[in-house]
């Protein structure tokens, strides 16, 4: 029987952000896509990840006493390679889901890119390892 890898249970597509957007950029993505962590890359190679966690500690550190007006100015301003977590940590296609589960759990991450020949092929979240586990059929 063949052992299930961490290409079986990543989504097929990602969306990719470039180190050069902004805040309110990625804001706008992962509400609409109801996404929470998304590859950064920079002239075509990986550089980072930004999540909703890393959305949420630049707010709050800089915006407590604002309103939405000034929030939204400040989002526009700042560009992801301020707040992404780089470098990134990285996962081969054909690691397995406990160990993808294993780094994330020690690394306290919630995701990771999928790395092959120094290519990002795809992100594998907390999510995606979460219905492995459990055996969800979509997870496969």
């Amino acid at each position: 029987m063949r052992r299930i890898r961490v290409r079986d249970i990543m989504p097929r597509k990602m969306v990719t952000i470039s180190a050069g957007d902004t805040l309110a950029t990625v804001e706008d993505i992962m509400t609409l896509g109801h996404v929470r962590h998304m590859p950064v890359v920079h002239g075509g190679k990986l550089v980072g990840v930004v999540s909703e966690r890393d959305l949420l500690r630049a707010s709050l550190s800089n915006l407590t006493n604002f309103g939405s007006e000034q929030r939204r100015a400040f989002l526009q301003a700042v560009e992801i390679k301020r707040v992404m977590s780089a470098p990134p940590i990285i996962i081969h296609p054909d690691a397995t889901p406990e160990e993808a589960a294993l780094v994330m759990a020690e690394k306290k991450i919630g995701c990771l890119p999928v790395v092959e020949d120094e290519e990002l092929i795809g992100l594998v979240t907390e999510t995606d390892v979460l219905r492995y586990f459990a055996g969800v059929r979509g997870a496969l």
